[in-house]
């Protein structure tokens, strides 16, 4: 087995394995934590396939801002009261039941999918594409639209304080009693 072999099937297995414990933990800050690994793990797929541009901004926006989000969701909730609200009753059952017999069932559809799109020619040409396209992107990106990027931050700033003044206010999710 060659390292490049290894390297994909190491952070394939990661990411498998990270990305089943999202829907398998019982604690929501695990499978957040659980979710980031997964994404953590795609970006350096990605970075093994020479996609150093899409690795970058799935660390940055996907591991970094979306996780944070999620976090701060959490923080809105009473986690104690929310575990009480699965049931464990017989139709519940069945409805998980059916619906990972339909994933997997998805699953299979893909990967058979998969398969005839391995088999077909290639279809871009490596030389016909421009070189410098992730620059270009940067530069129409911080130059035309500077002002979104930063609107965003600072609304993204007022979320996460807000949010954590809700939960540790009185009478909030985290409040000291």
């Amino acid at each position: 087995m060659t390292a490049d072999a290894f390297i994909f099937w190491f952070l394939s297995l990661v990411a498998v394995t990270s990305g089943l414990s999202v829907v398998m933990m019982a604690n929501p800050i695990y499978s957040a934590l659980s979710l980031a690994m997964t994404m953590v793990s795609l970006a350096a797929l990605f970075a093994t396939l020479g996609a150093y541009f899409i690795a970058g901004v799935q660390v940055i926006v996907y591991a970094g801002a979306v996780m944070v989000l999620f976090v701060i969701v959490l923080m809105l909730f009473d986690l104690r009261e929310e575990t009480k609200a699965f049931t464990r009753g017989q139709v519940s059952g069945a409805l998980k039941i059916a619906m990972i017999g339909f994933l997997a069932g998805l699953i299979v559809m893909v990967m058979a999918q998969g398969v005839k799109f391995l088999a077909a020619p290639d279809v871009v040409d490596a030389a016909k594409l421009p070189e410098d396209s992730s620059k270009a992107l940067g530069l129409v990106l911080f130059n035309r639209h500077i002002f979104g990027f930063e609107a965003l931050g600072v609304l993204l700033l007022v979320v996460a304080v807000g949010t954590v003044a809700l939960a540790r206010s009185k009478g909030g999710t985290h409040a000291k009693h």
